[in-house]
């Protein structure tokens, strides 16, 4: 499987993803209830954002994953943590499918951090997701997080967790 990323075009795109982010499996994305236009308008806020940017995941040319980078000196994470140079933030959600493939997601991931250390001003990729959502903290493990610490959001119950370049490459065997 051949995965690249492409920049999210919050009007074009907004369509594809609705259904993504409203999804039950998406629970922890917190948008159950976002009909097109909160979609559209929450993207195109990303757009307008110098420190936040979403990619639509193509996989086998096919649209299966949205991802988010952010900087978490300025997003997310202010004031939870003491940033250092080359921090990324990343969100990551794998659209729903009818017929699930074993170790897809895992894949996913694996793309995911890839794409982000690809940029070689990237020294650490941080993450925050809900504590309930064993399933991605099981994900970020298989890749290289180690959890640091709950922290407390406005919105959730975060683990908040880092992954090093060499601690990424450790638990793939592959240099980026």
């Amino acid at each position: 499987m051949t995965v690249r990323f492409r920049p999210l075009d919050p009007l074009k795109d907004a369509e594809l993803i609705h259904p993504w982010v409203t999804h039950p499996k998406a629970a922890f994305w917190m948008m159950q209830d976002a009909k097109l236009e909160d979609v559209e308008r929450e993207y195109m806020g990303f757009a307008a954002d110098p420190h936040h940017q979403a990619f639509i995941g193509l996989v086998d040319e096919k649209p299966a994953v949205l991802m988010e980078r952010y900087d978490p000196a300025h997003l997310e994470l202010v004031g939870l943590y003491e940033p250092q140079p080359g921090d990324v933030g990343m969100h990551f959600l794998v659209a729903p499918s009818d017929t699930p493939v074993h170790g897809f997601t895992r894949m996913v991931i694996t793309e995911v951090m890839r794409e982000l250390f690809a940029d070689p001003a990237t020294a650490r990729v941080v993450v925050e997701p809900d504590v309930r959502n064993k399933a991605v903290h099981a994900l970020n493990e298989a890749v290289g997080f180690v959890p640091e610490r709950e922290i407390e959001k406005p919105e959730k119950r975060a683990l908040l967790s880092f992954c090093t370049r060499a601690q990424f490459e450790a638990a793939v065997g592959a240099a980026v």
